[in-house]
């Protein structure tokens, strides 16, 4: 058995010292032996027990008792500098290598979640008799939050002009950056999902045209809209390719609710679930920051920060994007402690984003956070569309999020959010006063109940 040097150093002169301290106890109660004990010797002796011996045996056993003592501490004195902001507050299950936190008093302005919203639309049926008038294709792009947008519009298109919907691709900004709906997604879910409501074809079927007339939605395309602009194409070509565009990123709810509204709400939030793989690796990050977050009893905080969409022109002309230093700043002042842990999307560390560090050390991006053997696959320029799903779900995960650009990538998560009753979702600002409460910048979504959320769910 292997000792650390520090134990080892107790044992070994421990050891070598231990025949003539032994020697000089006994020595000792010898002088000090009474006229009596002489006496009581001979019985002893006729007992068979040694006194000697059972001194000995005492000093024997306190010094095993101290040495596992010792080797205890040093145990879980390095099992403790292996995994930092790790203690009290968690337990390890070996077997299964997962991490469990239990909460206690969080320290910050944390708060618990609200209950979990029940779903209020009901699954429009298709006749039995219904056949296939055509077959519409689309392609998913541009990351998450898109995609659940891009799905919703396809379904609300095909159900209204009776197509069958071919399962999509998932394409990168990047050309030639394409994959399978099921690299990402949980394929059987989707269609099952789906079941009733519009067919779905797995694959384009091979006498389709390679090349159909593209037909282009806003998001949230409405019944009217498909019925004029849609339809006398659908009709002339009998099949057509779709592609969302959007005008507004807006996802406030509808003032007047409508069949297409319960497709739409279906599509948005039950079809699209990630394969198990990567559930799993979004799980185990999960995991990971929640054992960081010793101090605040397992709860960590996500911030949408990317620093090259704070260059662009978005975000100087009026669109409420903000810089590392801001958020720190906002943190600190509506009640987050320096021990918060912090997820931020921005896919490598740039230096910018040390002014966050510097005031909330526990802040990190998925590079530091991925398991090693899933860095490989899951992160690097050509994997960046799984990089944009591990911070989308991540980010609707998170016990707090905190939007440091607008879009529709906070529009989505916060829909997400919201039917899972994590609700706070921070805005920020730049606050004048040294400090202000975290309920003046809860999301208008959430603060006014008016994102398309609230007309999906009860």
């Amino acid at each position: 058995m292997l000792y650390s040097p520090k134990v080892a150093a107790f044992i070994q002169p421990s050891l070598s010292h231990w025949p003539s301290l032994l020697h000089s106890r006994l020595y000792i109660q010898t002088q000090n032996s009474t006229s009596r004990e002489r006496e009581r010797g001979e019985s002893e002796r006729e007992m068979g027990v040694d006194l000697r011996q059972v001194v000995a045996g005492i000093l024997t056993v306190t010094m095993f008792v101290m040495l596992g003592n010792m080797i205890k501490r040093e145990h879980f004195d390095s099992a403790e500098k292996k995994l930092p902001g790790v203690r009290e507050d968690t337990t390890y299950d070996s077997s299964e290598h997962v991490i469990t936190v239990t909460r206690k008093n969080a320290v910050g302005p944390w708060k618990e979640d609200d209950e979990e919203l029940k779903r209020c639309w009901s699954n429009p049926n298709l006749e039995a008799s219904d056949d296939s008038k055509g077959f519409i294709t689309f392609s998913l792009t541009n990351g998450p939050e898109y995609h659940v947008s891009q799905v919703a519009d396809a379904v609300v298109a095909a159900r209204h002009l009776g197509a069958t919907l071919v399962l999509p691709d998932i394409r990168g900004s990047e050309v030639g950056d394409k994959r399978s709906f099921g690299d990402i997604y949980d394929v059987h879910k989707f269609i099952r999902s789906l079941n009733g409501v519009v067919k779905i074809a797995r694959q384009q079927p091979s006498d389709l045209p390679e090349t159909l007339a593209v037909v282009k939605v806003p998001n949230r395309v409405t019944r009217d809209h498909v019925i004029k602009d849609v339809e006398p194409i659908f009709k002339k070509r009998g099949s057509i390719r779709l592609a969302t565009y959007f005008p507004s990123v807006n996802m406030r709810g509808p003032t007047q609710k409508s069949e297409t509204d319960s497709i739409a709400c279906l599509a948005m939030f039950s079809a699209l679930e990630l394969r198990p793989e990567v559930q799993e690796v979004v799980d185990s990050i999960v995991e990971r920051l929640r054992a960081l977050s010793r101090k605040s009893d397992g709860q960590f905080l996500a911030v949408d920060i990317r620093v090259e969409m704070l260059s662009k022109k978005s975000c100087q002309t009026g669109r409420s994007c903000y810089g590392a230093r801001e958020i720190a700043e906002f943190l600190q002042k509506v009640g987050f402690d320096k021990d918060t842990t912090i997820y931020l999307t921005q896919s490598r560390w740039d230096n910018s984003l040390n002014a966050l560090k510097d005031i909330f050390p526990k802040t990190y991006t998925k590079e530091g956070i991925v398991p090693a053997d899933k860095k490989a696959k899951f992160l690097g320029s050509e994997n960046s569309e799984f990089e944009k799903v591990i911070d989308y779900y991540i980010c609707a995960q998170s016990d707090v999020f905190v939007p440091a650009i607008s879009g529709l990538f906070y529009a989505n998560v916060a829909g997400k959010r919201i039917a899972s009753g994590k609700t706070q979702i921070l805005v920020p600002t730049n606050i004048k006063d040294s400090s202000a409460p975290p309920t003046e910048f809860i999301s208008s979504y959430v603060a006014k109940k008016n994102h398309l959320a609230y007309s999906c769910f009860c």
